[in-house]
């Protein structure tokens, strides 16, 4: 054989070899893709069957899940595809490929199987009441799947945010992008699912029985935490069995001379002394620990009873349960459904009865009613736990437990009720309205909330922009076609009508206050520290038909940059519009 015979069958070797990898390693690509693509469509799947206690289906699209979570890793696996992971150009593309592959088919091994064997042993219809009971033991029971399943999902998520896309093409980095997407907020709900079913049979009462104290919140007369304390119920919770056992009006309780419980300087300086004084200003603090700590005070001073806990709920939370349990008969009469509960509850009350003690009554009757009806095991199960999750991502349910250790698991998640957390890549902004008319007139309050940020300045920190416009909806003729009661008569200065309302925005504790406006004027804010976080308060008033904008500037560390902005807030009557805000460097 000649030397160029020679050299020419080493080239088409060489060249053959090259195109059997690129064509087996491109086919089991296509064919990895299409399995990963697959998988996620069944991630959210899953969600919604676990959601709905649908166990057969749960446990079919798991199984379909696993087969395609491990036929992408099988196929990106192989000693050819390690190989070509080093080749110029591509190898970033395969190498990332591979870690989404390892990735998913470790949230199928470690989280869903787990995850459906303790669907198996407790869903949703665990936590539906039987007899006003709640079946602690088969909650006790999944608690060792569930931590698994967290556990491994967790691992997954930070595996998933540490697949370097450098030098990936476009299309890999929206895959990585994807998958940290569907991954963050099921870790999310994997992590309260942990707690709530760690935390479960201990506050329902297992080890000895329990007593709180559930704040039903007034939020057509605004607090920073919701509303005021309009009505207050003792619940007793003792081997699953909750009873409500004792009422009282928020009203009810007398002014004392002093703070029930010591002030923080900070929370003296934002809201007042009267944070402590008063029963329906404990939520004038954003801070629900310490609303539920003087609650708790205030209800030991009066009836020597210490508690081991505070629930708040509001009346919209009582139309989320009303979807679950269907209407529901009122001493009164009247129906109160899921359409009609925040009307009936926060505005045509008011005009039925002129009385503030028959409204507290009517108040505490409606709140009773619906309690009875969700102990009483009839309401839909799937429904029950999706309105309860909702009105927690709303801060409509807010939680605190007297106990330390179950607190510290408390903490963190969105009934705990503290200030906003920032994260490495998200600053949290949080915007807390208290009302200043002294009347229920912010049944007409509307909210919209932008956030926004922008680098303006040379040394690459970001401005941070929050934008806050209030609307007062009420009718023209408010003044006179309102009862007193709703528009507070002048009592407190504000004139019938009108609406006024304190605007605290706090930013993360990095930030630096730069600015503030009203209505595109420069406005005088007060300004102060809670704790590490930096608070600007602006007072607002609105006649009917008007609408104010406020718009508060930060600095944020040249660290933040390119991080996203988000906010949290009162949750009112009214759903809060937040979209972003186009922040530009001329603004500043």
């Amino acid at each position: 054989m000649t030397r160029r015979r020679v050299v020419t069958w080493i080239v088409l070797t060489v060249v053959a070899v090259i195109v059997f990898v690129v064509a087996w390693v491109g086919i089991r690509g296509l064919l990895a893709v299409r399995d990963l693509q697959s998988s996620v469509t069944h991630v959210a799947t899953l969600r919604a069957q676990i959601a709905d206690a649908n166990s057969d289906g749960a446990r079919r699209t798991a199984g379909e899940f696993q087969d395609r979570a491990d036929g992408a890793r099988s196929l990106t696996s192989d000693p050819i595809w390690r190989t070509a992971e080093v080749v110029p150009l591509v190898g970033p593309d395969l190498r990332a490929v591979r870690q989404i592959s390892n990735v998913v088919a470790t949230v199928a091994d470690g989280s869903v199987r787990p995850a459906i064997r303790a669907l198996g042993k407790v869903n949703t219809t665990a936590f539906r009441p039987k007899d006003g009971r709640i079946d602690v033991a088969a909650i006790a029971s999944a608690r060792p799947s569930v931590d698994r399943a967290a556990v491994n999902l967790h691992r997954a998520l930070e595996e998933a945010r540490a697949i370097d896309t450098t030098d990936t093409l476009s299309v890999v980095d929206k895959r990585v992008d994807q998958l940290v997407n569907t991954l963050a907020p099921v870790d999310h709900e994997a992590d309260v699912a942990r707690r709530v079913i760690d935390l479960a049979p201990s506050m329902l009462g297992t080890d000895g029985a329990r007593n709180y104290l559930l704040l039903v919140e007034n939020n057509a007369e605004l607090r920073a935490g919701g509303g005021i304390a309009g009505s207050v119920v003792l619940l007793h919770a003792d081997d699953g069995k909750i009873s409500l056992t004792q009422q009282a009006s928020g009203a009810s309780f007398p002014r004392v001379d002093q703070p029930v419980l010591p002030l923080t300087t900070e929370t003296q300086g934002l809201y007042g002394a009267i944070t402590g004084q008063y029963m329906l200003d404990t939520t004038l603090t954003p801070r629900f620990a310490t609303t539920a700590k003087l609650a708790s005070a205030f209800w030991q001073q009066r009836f020597g009873q210490k508690v081991d806990g505070v629930v708040s709920i509001d009346p919209v939370t009582l139309g989320y349960l009303l979807n679950a349990t269907g209407p529901v008969k009122l001493a009164t009469g009247d129906t109160l459904t899921s359409d009609n509960a925040v009307a009936v509850l926060l505005s045509q009350v008011y005009a039925r009865y002129s009385d503030p003690a028959m409204q507290d009554a009517f108040f505490a009757s409606a709140a009773s009613s619906v309690f009875n009806a969700v102990t009483s095991g009839s309401a839909d199960p799937a429904k029950l736990v999706t309105a309860l999750s909702r009105g927690a991502a709303e801060r409509r349910i807010m939680v605190w437990s007297s106990r330390g250790t179950e607190q510290r698991r408390i903490v963190g998640t969105s009934a705990a009720g503290g200030l906003p957390v920032s994260t490495q890549a998200n600053a949290r902004f949080g915007v807390y309205l208290n009302d200043a008319t002294g009347a229920k007139m912010d049944y007409y309050l509307t909210k919209q909330i932008a956030v926004g940020s922008k680098v303006c300045r040379a040394d690459g920190r970001p401005t941070w922009t929050v934008q806050v416009t209030l609307k007062n909806t009420a009718p023209a003729d408010a003044a006179t076609s309102l009862p007193r009661y709703v528009t507070g008569g002048g009592d407190f200065g504000v004139s019938p009508g009108n609406v006024g309302t304190n605007v605290a925005i706090y930013a993360p504790r990095t930030g630096v206050f730069l600015s503030a406006s009203q209505d595109g004027k420069a406005a005088s804010p007060q300004t102060a520290l809670d704790g590490r976080y930096p608070v600007v308060q602006i007072p607002t008033l609105l006649s009917p038909g008007q609408s104010t904008t406020l718009t508060v500037q930060f600095l944020g560390p040249k660290a933040a940059a390119g991080h996203t902005v988000a906010a949290e807030s009162t949750p009112g009557v009214h759903q809060t519009v937040t979209r972003p805000v186009d922040v530009t460097c001329e603004s500043r």
